[in-house]
């Protein structure tokens, strides 16, 4: 059977609004063709992971290829998606080389764009919002912000901490705010209003979900009650996570807090919080309510801890200056989020491919290890944007001259169907990519 969905298809509540997850026996995205058509394809999504100061000096690396790629130990927890990743050497941002420090060496990993120093704010449009303003315009939340650390306000050495806190700008003088409550993030999805008290979101959407299962493929009937299901599990979640309090980044003084705690607060583990966050990320991407997302799991210059780990004696920041055990157990910690984002994601099928493969994944910091060697960063990318990227390979361009870092942004633009002339300060794209 044949059914017309436009592209923007909801599934629709009391002040609740839940953008359809990408279904094969649908013809969506305004493709007004005859029942004879194939379903239309699954779009290309972009997520931006974040961590500051940088890996353990000897094991970050990759070599070899396909499925005989190996890892080093920080990469690890991506040995089981390793034929659909890329690890990527030798590209930089040349401006970040001028103040030498963490805030100059963030404020345009996704922009490549001069920045101002003397307690001025100013830098470059990010990929994200670029893309945001462009391709993101199709979808309800043009682009999803996330972020696991607060924002630093300060100055530190010429240079706004603002810088530090934040990789993706609005406009070269709009840091874009980030969404630190799990809570907010989900109803940005999914609330048209938010209101205290609101109705679940899958109660409120429950009776028009049954009408449109009625006119789906079996298939596609699975694939929205597993939806559903992840929706109500992170709902239950969050709803948990705000009882527990909201201090992280360092040790309180009490064991729990001594004044009543708001029901949307900040997980006080931050394990749990940026698995939360994560989990939104792939919400987002599977119901198509948005197709671009950061998630700045913590700040250049960090002021995280991690007990979860062990590791309670130090903040991230300090750490990164020796390649210690501790230190390699709290990068790969980082990197298993990308992981477990890659594996739910690869979990979620798409016609022909997954929703993996109809991704880049991109996990990147400002610095290759914490003694702020920024002449290359660390990139490993993860999915095959729609198919059209060739993944389980090294790529190295460490003897080439042109290994602008915004050469990547370029190529990521293609495979969303962007095309520029030129972004930041590359006006050529990565054409292994």
């Amino acid at each position: 059977m044949h059914h017309l969905f436009s592209r923007r298809t909801f599934l629709r509540g009391v002040g609740v609004t839940m953008a359809l997850p990408w279904m094969e026996s649908l013809n969506v995205w305004g493709d007004t063709g005859t029942a004879a058509k194939p379903a239309s394809d699954a779009p290309v999504r972009l997520a931006v992971l974040f961590t500051g100061n940088g890996f353990h000096s000897q094991e970050w690396w990759a070599k070899g290829e396909g499925a005989n790629l190996e890892l080093g130990k920080v990469l690890a927890p991506l040995h089981d998606v390793r034929e659909k990743m890329l690890f990527i050497r030798g590209l930089y941002n040349e401006q970040a080389l001028k103040g030498n420090i963490h805030s100059s060496q963030t404020g345009n990993i996704l922009s490549g764009a001069p920045l101002a120093s003397g307690g001025e704010i100013k830098s470059g449009t990010s990929i994200d919002q670029f893309l945001a303003q462009t391709y993101g315009r199709s979808t309800k939340v043009p682009s999803l912000v996330l972020g696991c650390e607060k924002s630093n306000p300060s100055v530190h050495k010429n240079y706004s901490m603002l810088y530090s806190s934040h990789i993706s700008w609005s406009s070269p003088t709009t840091p874009t705010p980030l969404e630190l409550y799990p809570a907010l993030a989900f109803d940005r999805l999914f609330k048209d209003e938010v209101q205290k008290g609101d109705q679940s979101v899958l109660d409120a959407v429950l009776s028009d979900a049954g009408d449109l299962r009625r006119q789906i493929s079996t298939a596609d009937q699975r694939k929205l009650d597993e939806y559903l299901d992840s929706v109500r599990d992170v709902e239950q979640r969050i709803a948990n996570a705000g009882k527990k309090g909201e201090l992280q980044g360092w040790k309180p003084t009490l064991d729990k807090p001594n004044i009543p705690r708001p029901p949307e607060g900040i997980p006080q583990n931050i394990a749990d919080h940026m698995r939360l966050m994560c989990d939104i990320l792939v919400l987002g991407f599977q119901t198509d309510t948005t197709r671009i997302t950061t998630l700045k799991l913590n700040n250049d210059h960090s002021s995280l801890r991690f007990p979860h780990l062990g590791v309670d004696y130090m903040i991230h920041h300090l750490l990164s200056h020796s390649d210690t055990a501790d230190w390699l157990k709290v990068n790969q910690f980082f990197i298993e989020q990308l992981a477990y984002i890659a594996k739910r994601l690869d979990a979620i099928q798409e016609g022909d491919r997954t929703a993996l493969d109809n991704s880049m994944l991109m996990l990147c910091s400002s610095m290759m290890t914490g003694g702020h060697d920024a002449t290359q960063l660390p990139v490993v990318m993860v999915g095959r944007g729609g198919g059209k990227i060739q993944t389980g390979k090294v790529l190295d361009y460490r003897n080439q001259s042109n290994r602008q870092m915004c050469r990547l942004y370029l190529s990521m633009m293609n495979k969303m169907g962007v095309r520029r002339d030129s972004f930041g300060d590359a006006t050529e794209a990565l054409m292994e990519v």
